[in-house]
This record gives structure tokens, sequence and C-alpha cells, in this order.
């Protein structure tokens, strides 16, 4: 975590101390911008909302320890405080990016940077991993991924960090240049161009656009490591600014890639492939020969390409790009393969989804055999925009009977899903096998009732629908 005295604090955000000298050598050790979890000796930053004021925590936070606070010129400053460690800004949270910022040049560490419509989280942990088999990794850790949670996690950084790797979300244009020109990037993957935020952004140009912002950050002989089957960013690429002695490097199966997989096999909770690249000598590519990836999916495969390129780009050794693939951990509700009460296989992939995502899922159940009845259950996608009904019946027109044998939904939207699968499940006789529920609680209880072991059972849907709830009810 950051380690300064508050005289340097004030320089690195653009504020000044409210007591001036005084103050100046006040050790800072941490930052945080929530005053129930606030520690001994951190920073706090109070930051303003809609619906709330950070200042008015601040007094509550100095008692409990911490060292210090941020506060905004134009707020009053309330008698406890008159007295208090300040550090006075224009704007809090512009400071707190102003802050971060001047902390990463400081470390001098390289910094990856991720972006995407899906596998954002996934590609991190892979990148994370690879790269944690020779250098001293820091991830983001949980959602925080956005203009707040970007600066915390470059705060979060111990000196002796010497690699991080930041996803960065967003959900209008305008915020992927700002998260990129506070981390700086030496290397930018985009993992790929979805649905996600179409509400926002319009169209999936739209979403390529804002996507593409990552690139403006990047350093110096900077990387910007993309999906090379979109061409969305390829027609993009010419019109992009970058540093200079930048370099792009595709990743995917169209013939100019320099990173592709070959000879991809998948089962219930691994998938296999050779990765294959012109940059590899034959030595390396007899060693990323069979590489086995502890997470299933062929999109799975894709996210490792790039966790692969930027890996290689930094000089990690190709036996240790294999043994950091094999040994990575994902975070939580991203295709997990969960055992049921009975014995049953569930794909826990509910933290989120948009069509792509959800399209990408299905493909999985379809290319997983050896299972005696294969269930999708789905719930709504959302932040769509005006299109949202339609892509809706689209997802569910791409679940034939040939992608799985049963198909359940439960939400307002998800109904449509139902209703774009019924005709193929009709016309295969099979009209039965597509059930719409009223209740989550009651498809769980249904789906409970039904499962057999030998069956398979994917479930997914956008996070404010809480699907996992359906994998608890299915594991004991």
């Amino acid at each position: 975590m950051i380690k300064r005295n508050l005289g340097q604090v004030a320089r690195m955000c653009g504020g000044t101390l409210a007591h001036g000298e005084r103050d100046s050598h006040i050790e800072i050790q941490g930052v945080t911008r929530d005053s129930r979890t606030a520690g001994a000796g951190e920073l706090y930053v109070p930051l303003i909302g809609e619906n709330f004021d950070g200042h008015e925590f601040a007094a509550e936070t100095l008692v409990k320890g911490a060292a210090a606070s941020l506060w905004e010129e134009g707020c009053p400053v309330p008698d406890e405080l008159q007295e208090a460690p300040l550090v006075l800004v224009p704007d809090t949270l512009s400071a707190l990016q102003r802050l971060a910022s001047a902390y990463r040049d400081e470390l001098g560490l390289r910094v990856i940077g991720i972006t995407g419509s899906n596998g954002k989280t996934t590609t991190k942990d892979l990148t994370a991993a690879v790269l944690g088999t020779v250098f001293r990794v820091h991830k983001t850790e949980g959602n925080l991924n956005n203009h707040i949670g970007v600066p915390l996690t470059i705060l979060q950084l111990d000196e002796t960090v010497d690699t991080a790797v930041l996803e960065m979300g967003m959900s209008d244009f305008g915020e992927i240049e700002l998260l990129t020109m506070i981390a700086s990037p030496d290397a930018a993957i985009i993992t790929n161009i979805g649905d996600a935020h179409m509400q926002q952004l319009g169209s999936r140009a739209g979403i390529a656009q804002a996507k593409l912002e990552i690139a403006a950050g990047l350093k110096e002989s900077g990387a910007l490591i993309f999906n090379g089957d979109e061409p969305l960013l390829r027609e993009r690429l010419d019109s992009l600014e970058l540093s200079e002695g930048a370099e792009l490097i595709p990743f995917g199966s169209a013939p100019d890639c320099l990173w592709s997989a070959a000879n991809v096999s998948v089962s219930f909770d691994s998938s296999t492939f050779d990765v294959v690249s012109p940059l590899l000598t034959a030595d390396e590519a007899e060693v990323l020969r069979g590489v086995v990836l502890p997470v299933p999916g062929e999109h799975n495969v894709m996210n490792a390409l790039a966790a692969i390129a930027v890996a290689y780009r930094f000089g990690v050794p190709a036996a240790s790009i294999r043994d950091g693939l094999a040994k990575v951990v994902l975070t939580g509700m991203r295709i997990q393969p969960v055992n049921a009460f009975n014995g049953a296989k569930l794909l826990n992939d509910a933290y989120n989804a948009n069509p792509t995502a959800v399209r990408a899922a299905v493909d999985l159940v379809e290319q997983l055999n050896g299972y005696r009845r294969k269930w999708v259950v789905l719930a709504d996608m959302l932040e769509l925009g005006e299109e949202e009904i339609e892509m809706h019946r689209s997802v569910g027109a791409y679940v034939t009977p040939k992608k799985a044998d049963a198909l359940l939904t439960w939400g307002p939207l998800a109904q449509y899903i139902a209703e774009g699968a019924s005709g193929a499940f009709a016309a295969d006789g099979r009209a039965d096998d597509i059930r719409h529920f009223e209740q989550k609680e009651e498809l769980a209880a249904w789906l409970r009732e039904q499962l057999q072991p030998g069956d398979l059972v994917l479930v997914k849907g956008s996070r404010g629908m809480r699907m996992e709830q359906v994998v608890q009810a299915l594991e004991s």
C-alpha cells in the first residue's frame, strides 16, 4: 500500500495542507473511502454521490485511527475537525485519481490493463497467474474496476510489487480513457466486443470504440493485444493514435493472428490445447503443446491466448507459462464447475450475462458430451437498451435441441428467450422441454426434483438476477 507523508500526498494529488507544514510529516499508510473499514494510519477520501457525502463520516474515521483526510474545498469544516490534518482539494474524486496516477509513476512497475465485453476477470486471473510465476504480481480484486476502484487498486500496491494486472470496466464513452490515463499500461488487452451496455453505447460499433480507448494511455513501446477475430476492432486500428513504438498483437483464429490455438479439447472442468505462434522457437512450441487449462470452454482458451501473449512479451519462459495456466484459480461464478447434491454437474456462470457471453456458454454445453441430459437455465440479460426483447429472442433461437436437451428461464425478459427457442424445440417434437417460471425459487425447486446423476446444468443471468441462488439450491 502507499506509504508517504502528508506533504508528499498533497503534492501528488494537487492539494494543500489545511495547517501548512504543521502536518506535513504525518505518515500515511494506505487509502480508504469507506469509514466503516478505516484502519490506523490510512488517508480517508470522502467521496460525494447523489445520495451521500463522505465528509459526514470524516470525524468518525479519524477517531478510528485514520491519519488524515482529503477535504473538498467549499465544504464547511465542522468544529470537531478544525484542527484535524486535512488536505484541501478542488474535488476529492479527481484528487484520488491524481494521487493514484502519481503513485503509479513513482513505483516504476509494469502495468497490464484489461478490458472487453466478456472475459475480463477470467483473463485478469489467467494473466496474473502466468506472470506470477516470474514476477511479484498484484491484480484487481472483486469489482474494483471503475473510476474509483482502479485508483484504489493502484494505491494498494506494495512497493515490492513489480507487475500490476488491472481490470478496466465501463458503461459509457470516456470511462476507459480515464482509467488508462491513470494506469498508463505497458500492455493492454481487449478480450472481445459483445453486447454489454448497449443501452449507453448504442451499438457494437460504439462498444468497440469505447474499448479501444484503452490504447490512449499506452506507454511508449507498449503493446495492444486484441482479439483478431473481431472485425469491429480491426476496422478501427488505423485510426488509433498509438504511442511511439507501440505494437499491435492480435490473438484468435484469423490467419494473421500472432497467437492461436490448435487441437482444442474441452471437458466439464478443463480445456486442453496447443499454442501456435510464429514467435515461438521449436523448443518453446513443444513445451506449449497440450497445455492444460483448468477452465472449460473454447472462449476461455481465447482468454488464455491473451494472457500468453502478455507473458511472452515480458519474457516469461514457456515452461512457466504452462505451469501458471495449470495452477490458475479463477474468481467465482465464471463457468465454475460445481457438484450438485446428487452428483450431477453444474456450471455456475451466474456472475453476469449478455448475448455474446450466453452464446459462448451454450456452445460449451454443446461441446460437452457423455451426459444423460443437458439443461440450460437462463435469466434476464440487463442493460441491453431498446432492442432488449429482440436480443433475448435471438439468444433463445440460438438454444436449439442440438445444443441442449432442455431450457428453463426466469425473469420478465427471459420469457422472450423461451419464446425464441420454442420454434426449434416444437419442430423437434420437444415443446415441453422449454419451461418459463414466474419465480426463481419455483424454478430451482422444480429442477431439483427433475435432476438426475449424470445430468449437466448451465446456470447464467445478469448480476442483478442473482442466479447463483439456483446453484446453491441444487448444491445441497
